[in-house]
């Protein structure tokens, strides 16, 4: 019997049958939630890529202020130390379903724009600092990755949010509970946060 069975579904007709076997399984959402889970994890790092280029701006735009605002000592060593906080915490693996984790970055960086903000609005009682070239350069720069950042974090705020759903959700459910129930949901900004304190650059 199993010989005839064997004979009847000749090897080329059992590979069609995987093959479109799993056509249909990924067709019902199989890889939904490995998908959607990259797309998380670039867009995550196109934010920290974004950051990070933000505060490689930052040791410039001091020195260029302190060499017109040196007395504005306070405000320049704000932006240092939240720097400093922000680029020396270690940012663990598992940030992205680590809640602690995630929301110490989110505070880091907050800080940071908070400090950074400060500082540019100390610039405006410098009007010989407003118009060195250097400083001109710095504030193009920074005013750019400032958009870059908002891209980054809508970008990631979008594919969290299909993730997530796809956890939570029919067919994506099931998927969860039978092949990938070590997957965590993943923290989110908050947009609000995200958009309240943006340092304002533009000094026409």
């Amino acid at each position: 019997m199993p010989n005839s069975f064997a004979a009847a579904f000749p090897v080329s007709w059992k590979i069609l049958l995987v093959v479109l076997a799993g056509i249909l399984l990924s067709g019902c959402g199989l890889n939904a939630i490995p998908t959607y889970e990259e797309q998380a994890t670039a867009a995550w790092s196109q934010v920290e890529n974004q950051y990070q280029r933000r505060a490689d701006l930052i040791p410039n735009l001091v020195e260029t202020v302190k060499g017109y605002a040196a007395h504005e000592r306070e405000v320049l060593e704000a932006v240092v130390a939240a720097r400093a906080k922000a680029t020396q915490t270690q940012i663990p693996p598992d940030i992205l379903t680590n809640p602690a984790a995630f929301e110490a970055f989110q505070q880091n960086q907050a800080a940071l724009t908070g400090a950074l903000s400060r500082l540019l609005a100390v610039v405006e009682n410098y009007p010989d600092l407003k118009a060195n070239q250097n400083f001109l350069a710095l504030q193009s720069q920074l005013e750019g990755t400032e958009n870059r950042i908002s891209v980054a974090r809508r970008d990631y705020i979008e594919a969290v949010r299909l993730y997530n759903t796809e956890l939570k959700t029919f067919p994506g459910v099931i998927w969860k509970a039978v092949l990938y129930s070590d997957r965590q949901p993943m923290q989110q900004f908050s947009v609000a946060e995200g958009t309240k304190e943006v340092p304002q650059v533009n000094f026409n």
